[in-house]
């Protein structure tokens, strides 16, 4: 009891601290079995990888595959009718897409008409129309999309990019989430759990409070410049230094007198993370070296500015050395009612910036070794509760994938049809996590960290490589 109310006491210590930098704060679940596999220096993955970067574009609430990316002629021409799930009948009506689906690209890719500068770059996208998980509840279902368990505090998929990999530039996180949830397992999306601390997500922008109390107080940020707290007005440059030599030597003292302290090691690292940030972190985040023409594009000073701006500042953030960037949609896309509106409204938000964000990559040569990724936590249902709107649907669903070595132009694996189940080529989270990890160069089955008396791994015992959309 004592050592636990010594650690509280040290995280609230680097809560607190001058530098006042809320990355700081790590899990009490933290350790690790050698400090050689800390840090973030860039390491070498288990083969060559087409990917360096990725750009994780989260639409938390669950988007309408069957109204976006999953075209289902049959559910347009039986729309209106009773829903038969197998041999039994859901008794709602089957419910055809809110708005039309459109042909886009060479390719003649079958996206909705509500995302045209998505589809802009239809050549390039990898839509996945066979992903299907656990549970059809939000929370454990977002959880399990981003550290592949809904039960237990495991690693983040960011946190465990960076344990293989490292990040490309030491004065930055190598994982950075911009305005992430308060909801949705909060914390844990993003968190390192068992893995050293300096892999876990450094939070931009966001609120502390619950989603549904930050929206009606309005506390949600834009990430930008300034980051808060980043300079210290009290202590010079040099007088920083000193001071950091100091809590590290005396940090260090501990640790030779009782060695293995994860958190210890750990609260060194992010020191020394948080000093090198200073001179680097202002650079990165002043948008006002963009220019005007690059503001346009992306819609910043228009109705979409905040996530506009979360997009541009992706492409910063990837372009100096960071390896896992993550941005939350604006909106919630969990549309039981209201369904056309709120559909339309959803896709406005992010349209432009997205399409925006695929065409900066590419014009600067950076989508083929960048893998942006766009999806929830699941899809919906084909049929309709009531008259406008759809439920939740675990069994079959859609997300996109582009550049960083997949196959652009297609659709791969499919639902049934009429987009409740997904019956070919069917993608599990383990096996989504298991490809994404193979383009950055890591074999999921090697990616291993041992605690608590075993190896653990993110796809835990099972996970695929979906070979068929490697470019």
């Amino acid at each position: 009891m004592k050592n636990e109310t010594s650690f509280d006491s040290r995280r609230q210590f680097l809560r607190s601290s001058s530098l006042g930098l809320q990355w700081l704060a790590f899990s009490a679940l933290a350790a690790k079995t050698s400090s050689a596999a800390t840090g973030l220096a860039p390491r070498t993955g288990h083969f060559p990888a087409k990917a360096k970067h990725v750009i994780f574009l989260t639409m938390r609430g669950g988007p309408s595959h069957v109204d976006l990316l999953d075209y289902k002629p049959a559910l347009v021409k039986n729309s209106g009718k009773e829903a038969v799930i197998g041999r039994d009948s859901s008794g709602a009506k089957l419910l055809r897409p809110a708005h039309p689906f459109a042909r886009f690209g060479n390719s003649g890719l079958q996206l909705s008409s509500l995302l045209p500068r998505i589809g802009e770059h239809a050549d390039d996208l990898c839509v996945i129309n066979s992903m299907h998980t656990d549970v059809p509840n939000h929370s454990p279902a977002f959880l399990q999309m981003h550290t592949g368990s809904f039960q237990f505090v495991r690693p983040s998929l960011g946190a465990w990019t960076v344990y293989g990999l490292g990040s490309g530039n030491e004065n930055l996180p190598g994982f950075i989430t911009l305005n992430p949830p308060a909801g949705d397992g909060g914390a844990q999306n993003y968190g390192s759990a068992f893995l050293p601390s300096i892999c876990q997500g450094t939070r931009l922008g966001g609120s502390q409070l619950p989603a549904l109390y930050a929206a009606f107080l309005k506390k949600q940020e834009a990430p930008g410049p300034p980051m808060k707290n980043i300079s210290n007005p009290h202590l010079s440059t040099g007088e920083q230094r000193r001071q950091l030599d100091l809590i590290r030597s005396l940090n260090e003292g501990r640790l030779r007198r009782e060695p293995g302290q994860p958190e210890v090691e750990g609260m060194i690292e992010s020191f020394e993370l948080g000093f090198r940030m200073q001179s680097e972190v202002p650079g990165v985040l002043d948008l006002g070296a963009e220019s005007v023409e690059t503001l346009e594009l992306y819609g910043i000073g228009k109705g979409a500015d905040s996530f506009a701006r979360q997009c541009l500042l992706s492409r910063r953030l990837i372009e100096a050395g960071v390896r896992f960037v993550e941005i939350a949609s604006p909106e919630h896309w969990d549309h039981h009612a209201l369904l056309s509106t709120n559909l339309q409204k959803s896709c406005e938000s992010v349209d432009q910036p997205v399409g925006a964000l695929l065409a900066d990559l590419k014009q600067r040569g950076l989508l083929e070794e960048t893998l942006v990724i766009w999806g929830g936590e699941f899809g919906r249902t084909p049929y309709a509760p009531g008259l406008d709107g759809r439920d939740h649907n675990h069994k079959g669903f859609s997300l996109w994938m582009a550049g960083g070595g997949v196959k652009g132009g297609i659709n791969y694996g499919a639902t049934d049809e009429i987009g409740y189940e997904a019956v070919e080529d069917p993608m599990h989270i383990h096996d989504w996590h298991a490809t994404i990890l193979h383009l950055l160069g890591l074999d999921h089955r090697k990616l291993t960290y041992n605690y608590g008396g075993r190896d653990f791994r993110l796809t835990e015992t099972s996970g695929k490589v979906a070979t068929g959309i490697l470019a």
